[in-house]
């Protein structure tokens, strides 16, 4: 019998959740997503000095200030990974601009130009979005551009919802961190039936299929393999190599779990505006707080990545 890996591949795109080049060429995903936290745990890997070396060469030599070679090293790792993965690289903007429509529009077109100046077409790359309020409207314009978003940072089918209004490629919602919250909270052990987070993806999942919504679910963040074949069949998902591991080296069937076929129970439709959006939202006690914990660790380890590349930069001086 085929390893579930393979199983699952069969009824879901997998998506790498890693900046590791090695391991996305091990395990031939179809996709490959990073994050500030994922680059620098990358940046700081001898095997791709090379990268951080040139974005530092080019930054001492034009002149360029730290953020601009930090996005630079993001692209230059997105390129490479699009040299590896058949499909989309998914590229973040900065988690600190994430009540800033402007900036964050500005920073994607930015991005994208950046990329197709290194011959990486925009249908190959998905643009990171915080999914607040203005991440969602930033979203609605760079869709309208055909510039594809991905909505990370997701915890509720309110987010789910507004992002489907906006026209969204792609959201994350992220299962993991929903049931960190729910075991500090209540002191309970779940199953993978009983896990508020794949119950939560489940529940978007019927949203998006019953009412014909064409945004993609990609279920992230997983804390174990049981929460991966709880959601088999969802549209994508993206998992970290040691998960990717633990299902090649399992076996044994891998029932087919989310089928558009046979959605039941759906939510009624939602029409979000911003203040329907941010009083549901702000009733989501869960969702409010892990979005905020999620913004701020994604913005420390851009300061830490950032405060590397100044001191790259300022030796190169």
């Amino acid at each position: 019998m085929a390893s579930k890996l393979e199983q699952l591949k069969a009824m879901t795109t997998i998506v790498a959740d890693t900046g590791d080049m090695e391991s996305i060429r091990a395990f031939q995903p179809t996709d490959c997503t990073t994050n500030p936290t994922l680059i620098l745990k990358a940046a700081q890997m001898p095997a791709y000095a090379h990268l951080v070396d040139e974005a530092i060469t080019w930054g001492a030599r034009s002149g360029r200030n730290t953020g601009e070679v930090t996005d630079r090293l993001a692209v230059s790792f997105g390129t490479e990974l699009s040299k590896i993965v058949p499909g989309r690289v998914s590229t973040e903007v900065d988690a600190d601009l994430s009540f800033d429509v402007e900036a964050m529009v500005a920073k994607a077109r930015a991005l994208i130009a950046d990329y197709a100046a290194r011959g990486v077409g925009k249908e190959r790359i998905l643009i990171k979005l915080a999914s607040t309020w203005e991440g969602i409207r930033a979203c609605e314009i760079l869709q309208r551009d055909g510039i594809d978003c991905n909505m990370t940072l997701l915890f509720s089918l309110t987010q789910a919802a507004a992002c489907a209004d906006a026209g969204a490629f792609l959201i994350s919602p992220f299962v993991g961190r929903i049931l960190d919250w729910h075991v500090k909270a209540t002191g309970q052990t779940f199953t993978a039936e009983t896990d508020p987070g794949v119950l939560s993806v489940r529940n978007i999942y019927a949203y998006y299929k019953a009412h014909g919504v064409k945004t993609v679910v990609m279920g992230a963040s997983f804390r174990n393999i049981g929460e991966i074949e709880a959601l088999a069949g969802c549209d994508r998902l993206t998992i970290s190599p040691q998960l990717l591991e633990e299902l090649r080296k399992s076996e044994g069937p891998l029932p087919r779990k989310l089928d558009p076929a046979t959605v039941k129970n759906a939510p009624a439709r939602m029409k979000l505006d911003e203040k329907n959006f941010r009083f549901q939202f702000n009733e989501d006690a869960m969702a409010t707080e892990k979005l905020s914990e999620g913004i701020r660790l994604f913005a420390k380890d851009l300061r830490a990545l950032r405060e590397l590349v100044e001191t790259r930069l300022k030796a190169a001086a």
